[in-house]
């Protein structure tokens, strides 16, 4: 009985000290970006002014240090800038990444006459929980999303109201879902400082982190895929060359509706330095010139000689 005793009162330490570390490193998080908040450095401000993109932060890793912002408090529509929190979510909320997910044609209502963009999985496929993951950060697949928040929450509702309540843990107090995928509501908004606490948080997740700097992900023979399939990211499509001075870009995240206009998140390390930006806003589409991803090349390459 003794034994007992000592075994439950250590099983009840341990949980006690997981649920004090997570709360601390939640509280980091959310007072991330608001040491010494005092807007762009000096050396960065004409960057700012020359962006396409007429939302964007810029935040040095090793000491949180904003290095440049651009109307970074505003209001604005993540498009798909959504799916890191819809992944993130996912990862905290899957025992089993490994687990099999069925997609039904519940999954697919509206996402077609949405236009909404796809990673090619089909109704009735039966995918692996981690592929699916894939399937939502890469080629940005909003059935992929869909299918994950169907299976951990019951519905895509459910699955929402999780994600807002991530949101406010980490202090994402001007961010607020409608949806898993990101397609236009009016009341699906965010900033791009917001948005940089989430992917801050999420790239200390190795699962994340992973997923987000990988530029492809070949999924093994399916139901409905017997020879299996490869996803691709929509960012390195876009980014034949990921080399920076100093340094390169190792992954991103893209986004766009019409109302968004063209965002990204990505992580670049330069100088030894690891960095990331957040843009939104910028005009054009996903048949113009990428300004999204031609900010981001031009903030990277130029970070150097601004320090």
């Amino acid at each position: 009985m003794t034994m007992i005793r000592r075994l439950f009162g250590f099983s009840m330490f341990v949980i006690i000290l997981a649920f004090v570390f997570r709360n601390i490193a939640t509280a980091e998080i959310r007072q991330t970006f608001e040491r010494d908040d005092k807007g762009t450095e000096p050396g960065y401000t004409s960057l700012a002014d020359d962006l396409y993109s007429p939302h964007a932060i810029l935040i040095r890793l090793s000491d949180q240090a904003v290095l440049m912002e651009k109307n970074s408090e505003d209001r604005v529509f993540p498009a798909s800038l959504t799916k890191m929190m819809t992944a993130m979510v996912a990862i905290e909320n899957l025992s089993n990444l490994e687990e099999v997910v069925q997609l039904t044609q519940d999954t697919f209502r509206g996402l077609y006459s949405a236009n909404a963009a796809l990673a090619g999985f089909q109704e009735g496929e039966a995918v692996k929980a981690i592929d699916l993951l894939y399937g939502v950060l890469l080629p940005s697949g909003a059935e992929a999303a869909v299918a994950l928040a169907d299976h951990i929450a019951g519905s895509e509702r459910n699955f929402v109201a999780m994600m807002n309540r991530k949101a406010a843990d980490l202090g994402m107090n001007n961010t607020h879902f409608e949806n898993v995928t990101g397609l236009h509501d009016d009341n699906h908004y965010s900033t791009v400082k917001d948005l940089a606490v989430l992917l801050n948080y999420a790239l200390r997740n190795d699962t994340f982190r992973t997923m987000f700097t990988s530029s492809r992900h070949d999924i093994r023979p399916t139901n409905k895929h017997p020879e299996g399939m490869t996803l691709r990211s929509t960012m390195f499509l876009k980014l034949p060359d990921r080399h920076i001075e100093s340094g390169e870009i190792l992954g991103g995240k893209t986004g766009y509706t019409s109302e968004a206009g063209l965002c990204l998140a990505s992580l670049a390390v330069a100088g030894g330095e690891e960095y990331i930006l957040v843009t939104a806003g910028a005009e054009g589409n996903q048949h113009t010139e990428p300004y999204h991803i031609k900010d981001a090349v031009t903030v990277y390459n130029r970070m150097v000689s601004a320090s």
